[in-house]
């Protein structure tokens, strides 16, 4: 039977990180399903951890959960190891990796670390790391259990829940990191926050292609040339110096992200082109609008349309959240959601100005009768 050799770890030598799925713990957030990962690094030695919770084994989302563990750490390691690099970017073409490659040795020679890998296929040469996902999504999965729920109001609440369970798993390990720390090399004066940059032109359409991806922009921008900068969750957008847009990142291909509010302004003056548009289901915000505008169909079926794209105009200039609760009061009352009928709902209610006269302290005096007050 293959022997493993167990190996000896030096202080401040090497970090080892991968990432790691976390959909069988189950956890949701306000109730809804939150499939995610999570980039984990441990320094070999003491074992201190780190986690970033993201979403695909993406290079930007290894080289964010890179940096944040360093600076957690207070110092570099000589070395860091990850699996082999080409797990990170499957399905890329040659210029792809090539591209990734340039990147990622950008990343470790800013931080002075030596790069190594695993050879494909074989994971317990990243031993370390694969351990601490076991061990880690054990506890994670404990807590879980402990509290009661796997549900979190927000994606804030449950990234504070990992991170007190990393911190309360690093004190076990003090004595140890301490001798890590005196070994760690400086960190550099800033982080690289590497990001891959791509100039893109914005369609007619008001869209923009990324990565394979249709992102709708705002319409004034249309014609512009963006200096997109690809994080490992947005994007951003830049016209010269000034940033214009932030975009949440989509992961994949051939997918699409509209936003009603950067097109409504000209739907509203063609509502006829709501009918056939292509990405006609991203304009309904939430399910209420799909079923206003269903209602709409069957009992307004000529108007419908324009009816529609007006009471999503409400949405983008007052507030979707009140037209939603417009709609929905609406439809348990049996009542057509005109665009009309949402308006007299949200309509901003003229508040009273109320004027406050000087104020009498002479009250007051009788309840000092020994004393002489002075008023200014």
């Amino acid at each position: 039977k293959e022997v493993y050799f167990e190996q000896i770890h030096t202080p401040g030598e090497r970090a080892q990180s991968d990432f790691t799925h976390m959909e069988d713990l189950n956890v949701t957030i306000a109730g809804e399903p939150f499939p995610h990962m999570l980039y984990h690094c441990v320094l070999t030695y003491s074992n201190e951890e780190a986690v970033s919770l993201c979403f695909a084994e993406t290079f930007e989302a290894l080289a964010e959960g890179i940096e944040r563990a360093l600076w957690q750490f207070g110092g570099v390691p000589l070395q860091h190891r990850t699996d082999h690099l080409s797990a990170a970017v499957r399905r890329l073409d040659k210029a792809g990796r090539e591209d990734w490659t340039q990147r990622y040795d950008a990343l470790m020679q800013h931080y002075g670390m030596t790069p190594t890998t695993n050879n494909t296929g074989v994971a317990h040469e990243n031993g370390d790391v694969e351990q601490a996902h076991f061990r880690f999504q054990q506890a994670v999965d404990q807590a879980l259990r402990v509290r009661a729920s796997r549900d979190f109001a927000d994606r804030a609440s449950y990234e504070r829940f990992l991170q007190d369970l990393v911190r309360y798993r690093n004190q076990t390990r003090t004595a140890r990191f301490a001798t890590d720390q005196q070994a760690l090399r400086p960190l550099p004066a800033q982080p690289l926050a590497p990001c891959r940059e791509l100039h893109v032109r914005v369609s007619r359409f008001s869209t923009i292609q990324v990565l394979g991806n249709t992102y709708s922009v705002p319409s004034r921008l249309i014609d512009t040339t963006l200096l997109v900068r690809v994080r490992s969750e947005h994007l951003e957008g830049y016209v010269g110096a000034k940033q214009v847009i932030i975009l949440p990142r989509l992961h994949g291909r051939a997918q699409h992200a509209i936003n009603y509010r950067h097109l409504i302004w000209s739907l509203v003056r063609k509502p006829g082109a709501f009918a056939a548009y292509r990405y006609r289901d991203d304009l309904f915000p939430t399910v209420a609008f799909r079923r206003a505008y269903d209602l709409l169909g069957r009992t307004t079926s000529l108007r419908a349309d324009r009816e529609y794209v007006r009471v999503l105009h409400l949405a983008a200039t007052l507030s979707e959240v009140e037209v939603e609760t417009a709609l929905l009061l609406l439809e348990e009352a049996g009542t057509v959601p005109t665009a009309e009928a949402v308006r007299e709902l949200v309509r901003p209610i003229a508040v009273q100005q109320i004027v406050i006269g000087p104020i009498n302290f002479q009250p007051y005096d009788q309840l000092l009768p020994s004393q002489r007050c002075a008023h200014a």
